[in-house]
């Protein structure tokens, strides 16, 4: 964690090591309220995914996170709604330990072809503290006043 002191107020930015074996640029936040930073697709041909279809999309980038740390791959609001494309297991997590290569699976849940060229923004990654835990068997757990109720139990 890098700190930066403004007069106002304290920033801690988390530094990622990264490797771009791609020809785009590195993600980046679009804008200073930005969550999650574009990922773009990096192609050596023009790739289609028709109706119904998913495919494996390379991004040319490896991660080093910090552990305690994921970077979630998420849906672009815009593809998902003007192309319907989206992210089958959205959001995608890419964990700490993990040195490989970081892919996106775009599924095209529309009925025309799309084309997917390089460098085309394709997903986007949000960065989430996580914790790990160990579980304690039981035989009851505590009372809520909620209990068991689920699936618009709390309303409609």
């Amino acid at each position: 964690m890098i700190f930066i002191y403004a007069e106002w107020c304290i920033f801690a930015v988390m530094v990622v090591k990264i490797v771009n074996k791609s020809n785009n640029p590195l993600p980046k936040y679009e804008t200073s309220g930005s969550a999650g930073m574009d990922v773009r697709a990096f192609l050596e041909e023009d790739m289609t995914i028709a109706p119904h279809e998913r495919k494996l999309v390379p991004t040319g980038l490896y991660v080093s996170l910090p552990e305690g740390y994921e970077m979630q791959i998420r849906a672009r609001s815009g593809l998902a709604y003007k192309k319907g494309l989206i992210l089958p297991n959205a959001p995608g997590t890419v964990d700490s330990d993990f040195r490989g290569h970081v892919h996106v699976i775009l599924a095209n849940i529309s009925t025309e072809t799309h084309l997917i060229q390089n460098g085309d923004r394709i997903a986007q990654l949000v960065f989430a503290k996580y914790e790990q835990v160990t579980w304690e068997d039981v035989e009851v757990l505590d009372e809520t006043e909620r209990g068991t109720g689920g699936f618009g139990s709390t309303g409609v």
